[in-house]
């Protein structure tokens, strides 16, 4: 079996080392392993590929896949590949969902920490060499414990990230499509489904934003959800800029509608120069690194290879991904 490797970017943290290709040839000497590390590599070797380790796939490179049968995704959100022909194809996808579950959750919490002990304020007094006690203290600290944080999406991610938020005391509700029908989420006090979303945020203190780029989760949060949320309340976005209407959101930050926001992802990336996130003082900018892991490459590696013995010896794979639903 052919066993296409492209997972490779703009950004070197999201190429996959060689090491890695290496090792799976080892672990698995009965496939060929063809490794590509840019899209007109990959539209060469998919051709003649039954399988492949892919963060993205073009249209022209699904066309030319005579005999790609699986896809795994080295990340969780696979909306990018989810194009008409695809969705129309056999071709089945399995994403790595999970596996950066505890480290974003990690990233949230750190963030939120920030903004309610005003560490941006201090970072650019600390740069100016003034002490900011008086400033700071004026605006007032807060604290997790007693706050109320809203989390829109409950898979693997923002479950983690409700069990650490009610560990340090604050009361967690969780917004999904199976509302409270479905699974148990610890450190939920309760589940609502998202009809509910307009109801929920003029309450919430935190609004973590963890769900999956879909089709009926683009725009989600929009002027008049801004409207609705708490003047004080912050907004953290560790899923996919898409999910925010990113004008809508500088000008709810601007006229301080609401107290401030951590985001991880943004429509374009990288963010350009002229972006006016970049000097708006209520927002925390990360370059989309919540998800990354000292060891990252191992556990995609693992979880691939999993999957890679399950496809080979005719057993369920693991993290399928319902197209139709985008996740």
């Amino acid at each position: 079996m052919n066993v296409l490797v492209s997972v490779h970017s703009t950004f070197a943290m999201w190429n996959i080392p060689r090491r890695y290709v290496d090792r799976l040839g080892r672990d698995f000497p009965g496939h060929t392993f063809l490794h590509a590390s840019g899209d007109a590599e990959a539209l060469e070797l998919i051709v003649e590929a039954d399988a492949a380790f892919m963060g993205t796939i073009q249209r022209e490179q699904l066309a030319a896949a005579r005999r790609l049968r699986w896809i795994h995704s080295p990340a969780a959100g696979v909306g990018g590949m989810l194009f008409p022909e695809m969705l129309a194809s056999p071709v089945e996808i399995t994403n790595s969902r999970g596996m950066s579950a505890d480290t974003i959750a990690e990233h949230v919490l750190a963030v939120t920490l920030a903004i309610f002990r005003r560490l941006p304020h201090a970072f650019r007094s600390q740069q100016a060499r003034e002490w900011a006690q008086d400033a700071i203290s004026a605006e007032g600290h807060r604290s997790i414990a007693g706050a109320r944080v809203l989390i829109i999406g409950l898979g693997a991610i923002g479950a983690a990230v409700a069990g650490r938020m009610s560990a340090l005391g604050a009361q967690v509700v969780g917004i999904r499509r199976s509302g409270a029908s479905g699974v148990p989420v610890a450190g939920a006090s309760s589940i609502a489904v998202p009809d509910r979303l307009p109801s929920l945020l003029p309450h919430a203190d935190v609004v973590v934003l963890s769900a999956p780029h879909t089709r009926e989760t683009r725009g989600l949060l929009g002027a008049a959800e801004f409207a609705a949320m708490s003047p004080g309340a912050i907004l953290v976005n560790v899923s996919r800029g898409q999910l925010i209407d990113e004008p809508a959101l500088v000008a709810a930050l601007r006229e301080r509608r609401i107290g401030g926001a951590a985001l991880d992802v943004f429509n374009d990336e990288p963010l350009p120069e002229d972006s006016p996130f970049w000097t708006l003082p209520n927002v925390l900018i990360t370059p989309h690194t919540s998800g990354w892991r000292p060891d990252h490459w191992d556990a995609a590696v693992a979880l691939f290879s999993e999957n890679l013995r399950r496809f080979e010896s005719g057993e369920p794979l693991v993290n399928v991904v319902d197209k139709q639903a985008g996740y």
